[in-house]
């Protein structure tokens, strides 16, 4: 069955976790064990029945009433899974929220519909990170319509709010879609709600499910394979990595980068067993002709006809998160490189999508900017292959940023 990852972004206390809770209940994915525990949980804190105590896993989340790290939790609806991503709503909790973004292929934004809730400048920057995070897909719940009497009204003022934001920073009107739902009383989830009968669209999980049909990577891209180092075989050493575009077949011609060194495919396992080819997605381990060069983790094997660009000057679209200055590190596919220089070519608004002209890297802002780094490496627009259009900063082991390559 294929898994579709769904990343649940929202202002905290807007029901991403009660959400899940709810999805796990009536989709029959929450034991009968985890349910009682939820229960029990609840009347401890005397309270009602909250659905988010059977996702939050931390009992000092229960306690808050916030979820604290990233978790994950799998539904299944018709012919597909949905890996369900709960990410922090917190600001202060910014980079495990990227962290768990990153893995999404939605976004599942929640938005309370309460008048004193609404939409925050956080709701708007989760927006944000995860269009620079790639995800071109959008499905907005706007939650707790039972506390403002299933209303129309209100259902139709939050989506103005965010109809033109979510178009400025590059969400395509044919990929977004509006749900009004109440995900503590479990209305407009799987089944259509009574309460809501001037909503003419589908229950969530069903716009999800066709949000999930319009994407699927491209296995026609070409050859990108991320190594991860190499292992000892039978026949000689053994180049490992993942396949992240294309397809890789036994015979082919392929480049080193950034080393610049050419090889011919000789033998690939996968799963450990023999096979004739490598698909996007899979862990390969390959034997190739003449000698490996040194230090193969984070290099790019490709294709010898169409290689990506090897420089060590790169554009970046950065989500600003730390300090910006001397001692700035890269991180890119899991190699430490350092940072000669940095230089801001403008702000971007978070909030707004607006460019603005500071040249200052704000917290929790965004900037397009120069990096120079201290050796050259294989790169490409994050919209061609995410894998090398992706560099994670830091500066004295401090989290600085999360930067996208631009074109």
């Amino acid at each position: 069955m294929q898994v579709k990852s769904i990343a649940l972004l929202g202002h905290k206390d807007h029901g991403k976790s009660t959400l899940i809770g709810s999805l796990l209940m009536q989709t029959g994915a929450a034991t009968k064990v985890r349910i009682k525990e939820a229960e029990q949980y609840s009347r401890r804190l005397h309270k009602n029945f909250e659905p988010a105590f059977i996702l939050d896993s931390f009992a000092e989340e229960r306690l808050q009433e916030m979820t604290i790290d990233t978790t994950r939790a799998e539904i299944r609806h018709k012919d597909l899974a949905f890996a369900l991503i709960d990410v922090p709503g917190h600001e202060e909790l910014i980079k495990n929220m990227i962290s768990g973004a990153s893995y999404g292929e939605i976004a599942l934004l929640l938005v309370s519909a309460k008048r004193d809730e609404g939409i925050r400048d956080q709701t708007k920057r989760h927006l944000f990170i995860a269009r620079m995070l790639g995800i071109d897909r959008l499905v907005v719940a706007v939650n707790k319509m039972d506390i403002v009497g299933y209303g129309e009204g209100r259902f139709e003022e939050v989506k103005k709010g965010l109809v033109g934001f979510v178009e400025k920073i590059g969400f395509g009107a044919g990929n977004v879609a509006f749900v009004p739902i109440s995900a503590y009383k479990g209305e407009n989830l799987v089944r259509r709600s009574a309460r809501m009968k001037w909503y003419r669209g589908k229950p969530l999980l069903d716009v999800l499910y066709e949000a999930a049909a319009k994407g699927g990577r491209k296995q026609d891209g070409a050859l990108r394979i991320i190594t991860q180092g190499t292992i000892p075989g039978r026949n000689g050493e053994l180049v490992v990595g993942r396949v992240a575009s294309g397809r890789v077949k036994v015979g082919d011609r392929v480049s080193i980068l950034p080393m610049g060194a050419d090889a011919k495919v000789d033998e690939i396992t996968v799963k450990g067993r023999r096979s004739g080819a490598g698909e996007v997605g899979e862990n390969v381990a390959m034997r190739l002709s003449g000698p490996v060069p040194d230090g193969m983790r984070g290099t790019v094997i490709s294709d010898s006809r169409h290689k990506p660009a090897v420089s060590d000057s790169v554009k970046l679209r950065i989500f600003v998160t730390g300090k910006f200055g001397d001692g700035m590190t890269a991180k890119f596919n899991g190699i430490d490189i350092q940072c000669r220089g940095i230089r801001v070519l403008h702000g971007i608004s978070t909030t707004t999508g607006d460019v603005v002209k500071s040249k200052t890297a704000k917290v929790l802002e965004a900037v397009e900017a120069e990096l120079r780094l201290a050796r050259k490496v294989p790169v490409e627009d994050y919209s061609v292959t995410k894998e090398l259009g992706r560099f994670v900063l830091y500066r004295k082991g401090r989290f600085a940023g999360i930067g996208t390559v631009t074109p």
